[in-house]
């Protein structure tokens, strides 16, 4: 689950590191083909059957991976690093409210005080100026909104692998994501289509491959340990976007975003460590 956090972190860098010029449509596009080729490519060597047992299931984690992944690199390519996964680090804690009315996992008090203060946190880290006036730089409202849809969307998908969990290989859960999502990726990329550039290729190339890693060392440690016991180790992938930021984008977090960031990284902690209690952690994409 570390590496697998480790991972997501390098898709961030490398998705901002390709948005600086390219659509963020195309960048989800070149993810989903290259992925599904990876993906295929690891199944074959396994000698397994693609297409799974509960296609419909699959399918729709496939969709809601999608629109995760579609809201999640819009809003890293318009919003810093950090505050991206921050905001997008709100899905675990959406995930137990989902879990609760799909899938009639308990709903306790804890994660109706996760739920809470996990939206402080939010608060904390779009400073919207309604609430913060003068006293901080807000970031864009629609950013804000598209981000948060992409935790939600995340945590539906989360939601279906937990249901799915058992049923089929991780390796075939993690091959329909890409199946889906590209033929859904392909309109919108063509509309805004801009010719990459050698080095772009290989950024886009590195994005599929650091997204394609992050999958599998996620996929396999939900299925091999409790979820909640792995979720505070994804936690890792906040420090990692922050550190990226800094090192290599040149963006220092203010004090709101690492406040919020504790508020929202506490409640998931809260959550993984709380007695029988499972719960899948952030980013799927």
């Amino acid at each position: 689950m570390a590496l697998s956090a480790f991972f997501f972190s390098i898709m961030g860098l490398l998705v901002r590191v390709a948005g600086e010029r390219l659509p963020s449509s195309q960048i989800v596009l070149a993810r989903s083909v290259a992925a599904l080729a990876l993906s295929w490519v690891l199944l074959r060597r396994e000698g397994l059957s693609p297409w799974g047992n509960h296609r419909t299931l699959l399918a729709v984690r496939g969709l809601f991976g999608f629109g995760a992944l579609v809201c999640f690199y819009w809003s890293l390519v318009h919003m810093p690093l950090a505050e991206a996964t921050v905001i997008h680090f709100t899905s675990p804690v959406f995930t137990a409210v989902l879990a609760a009315l799909l899938l009639r996992e308990p709903l306790r008090a804890i994660d109706l005080a996760s739920v809470f203060v996990s939206l402080v946190g939010v608060l904390l880290v779009a400073r919207p100026s309604a609430l913060f006036g003068g006293a901080a730089v807000p970031l864009e409202p629609r950013a804000v909104a598209i981000s948060v849809l992409g935790a939600l969307l995340s945590s539906a998908a989360y939601v279906v692998v937990r249901k799915a969990r058992g049923l089929d290989h991780p390796l075939v859960v993690v091959f329909w994501f890409p199946l889906v999502a590209t033929p859904l990726a392909i309109p919108p990329a063509l509309r805004d289509w801009i010719a990459p550039t050698p080095k772009e290729w290989l950024v886009l190339l590195g994005v599929a491959v650091a997204t394609q890693f992050a999958q599998v060392f996620m996929t396999e440690g939900l299925h091999r340990e409790p979820a909640g016991r792995a979720t505070a180790i994804t936690y890792l992938q906040i420090v990692f976007a922050g550190t990226w930021g800094v090192l290599f984008l040149g963006e220092i977090p203010e004090l709101l975003t690492l406040a919020g960031a504790a508020l929202i990284g506490g409640s998931v902690i809260a959550l993984a460590v709380w007695p029988k209690r499972e719960l899948a952690p952030s980013p799927e994409e």
